[in-house]
């Protein structure tokens, strides 16, 4: 066993090999990377992988670069690269050196791609899209060559030339490897290497009308920058085939120490979609706010909910790295935040569903100050100003008219309970309106009950929170629910169908007058409610988006 090998995290079969490589000499260190293409936001999926990539490399002193594989102008955009250079930072991870794009070879790409047709490897290939996809074959059938697989080395060199001098249009010919159009694997059936773009690039403008296949530069990018352990989801698994024929088909690369892909299960997460695609589809068609859209699974979407770095990258331990394609529990996910919240997250007291109480015993026009702690278990987290007077609100599900049994804990006609860090009160009638919904509660209130221990030594079973009322602040919530209805919507084709129309529900309420200054993205727990945090969009609002659910347990 490798003295790099960290002893406590659990071992798995990406560990495995990566300690045999370096007990039998054939690594030193490791050099991994996380390679995203810039065409849509990162998702819990893309934070599995980077937790993967960027943690193997500090447990065992290696290094993990950062690189874009941009080599699809049309679909790729700064905004893309931005937002991913943002996700991988706020997950908590640094790249080694600076940020590499595989646009930043793209010339060698060419080089190799020469070298290729000089070895009688590589042909240029006007079949038509149609054409391909006929003398490509079946999974039963093999295909049929390519009439232009014997061209010459010296007039393939010329058309190559052409191409890349934009002498041909989008789609009229590419570059293809010469490799085995009877191969089992569909990808070793002459795959194309180079098409036709003449769309501007985000990094290298106008300069090439010519751009790699994801394939070709994906493995050659890896080869050139030293990559140790190339990891990637198992619907890549029979692609190592191809990037293996290729490294081992250039010069340069053709050695023992040169990348090996090790594929592991992709993230599979209950009641949404992990394909960007289908993601791009539900922004572009409205279906939701946007990328960042707090029900989406995006990075930037679950930050905005509250989720917290820590967690998720709790979760991608949780869930381990393993070569069995399974559905993932959203619950897990859900628990990694309770778990991180419920230790980090300051306490306040929201009214979702508000209806007045009216504290008749209480003096007018008097507003008390009282102290709660902003964390019950952690003393060093301080004390908050809370507020008391004769009007008051309380969540509507707090109240019933007669107690529905022993077993109800809150406020009733005639029953005593306990506001959160406040006094005792016993209602004693309530005002209807026109369709009989309760819209004040009238009560009084015990002035020795202040605290935990009321001074007549009496216990009252039941605690609910309020917000006073003359410094309250109204405030909007946002409850979300489930994306979809269905567990594992992506399987439907018209999945957009399964959206579920209840996943985001506005109310408004009331919060603490400290509210005002919560940071966006910071999660509260709101006593009894769940946990929530300010919305980091609408920032001039008072909007607080629900994280998460409390546990049953939790409740008061």
């Amino acid at each position: 066993m490798s003295d790099n090998t960290p002893t406590d995290k659990p071992i798995n079969f990406i560990r495995h090999q990566i300690n045999d490589d370096l007990d039998s000499g054939l690594h030193t260190s490791i050099q991994t990377r996380f390679p995203p293409e810039p065409n849509g936001y990162l998702h819990i999926g893309h934070a599995k992988s980077i937790c993967l990539n960027f943690g193997l490399a500090q447990d065992y002193s290696g290094k993990c670069n950062l690189r874009f594989d941009d080599t699809n102008p049309a679909k790729e955009d700064v905004e893309f690269v931005d937002s991913i250079k943002a996700d991988v930072k706020w997950l908590g991870f640094g790249w080694d050196g600076e940020i590499q794009y595989s646009s930043n070879y793209f010339p060698k790409f060419y080089e190799y791609a020469r070298e290729l047709i000089n070895k009688g490897l590589a042909y240029v290939c006007f079949l038509t899209s149609d054409e391909t996809r006929e003398y490509r074959g079946t999974l039963k059938e093999p295909g049929k060559v390519s009439p232009y697989r014997d061209t010459s080395i010296e007039e393939n060199l010329e058309l190559l030339a052409k191409m890349k001098e934009g002498k041909y249009s989008e789609g009229e010919c590419v570059l293809r490897a010469k490799i085995d159009m009877a191969s089992s694997f569909m990808c070793m059936r002459d795959p194309a290497l180079y098409r036709i773009r003449f769309d501007k690039h985000h990094q290298t403008g106008n300069e090439w009308r010519i751009y790699p296949m994801y394939d070709f530069a994906h493995c050659i990018s890896d080869a050139i920058e030293g990559i140790t352990h190339s990891l990637c989801t198992l619907e890549f698994q029979n692609n190592r085939h191809l990037y293996d024929w290729m490294l081992e088909h250039l010069d340069d690369f053709n050695k023992l120490d040169r990348p090996h892909q090790y594929e592991f299960s992709r993230l599979n997460l209950e009641y949404t979609v992990m394909s960007k695609r289908k993601l791009q589809q539900l922004v572009e068609n409205g279906l939701v706010e946007g990328w960042n859209d707090p029900r989406m699974p995006t990075i930037s979407g679950l930050r905005r909910r509250g989720y917290t770095a820590a967690s998720i990258r709790d979760f991608s331990d949780r869930i381990g790295i393993s070569k069995v394609d399974s559905m993932t529990d959203m619950k897990i996910l859900e628990d990694a935040v309770r778990d991180d919240l419920n230790v980090v997250a300051p306490r306040t007291m929201g009214v979702i569903d508000p209806i007045r109480v009216v504290i008749e015993n209480y003096p007018e026009n008097q507003v008390e100050t009282l102290q709660a702690p902003i964390h019950p278990q952690n003393e060093n987290m301080g004390k908050r100003e809370i507020f008391f007077s004769r009007e008051l609100f309380i969540d509507r599900a707090d109240f019933q008219e007669i107690s529905p049994n022993k077993k109800f804990k809150r406020l009733a006609i005639g029953k005593e309970v306990r506001l959160r860090n406040a006094y005792t009160i016993n209602a004693t009638t309530f005002d209807t309106d026109f369709d009989g919904n309760i819209t004040t509660v009238y009560a009084t209130y015990d002035a020795d009950t202040l605290g935990k221990n009321p001074a007549d030594g009496r216990k009252v079973k039941g605690v609910i929170h309020f917000v006073e009322a003359t410094k309250a602040l109204r405030a909007e919530f946002r409850m979300y629910d489930r994306l979809f209805t269905l567990e594992n919507p992506g399987k439907n084709d018209n999945f957009e169908a399964l959206i579920n129309s209840k996943s985001l529900i506005v109310t408004y309420g009331m919060v603490e007058p400290t509210m005002t200054n919560a940071k966006p993205e910071l999660a509260y727990q709101f006593e009894r409610e769940g946990y929530f945090c300010r919305d980091n969009k609408d920032v001039n609002e008072i909007i607080f988006n629900k994280t998460v659910s409390l546990r049953d347990t939790w409740n008061g």
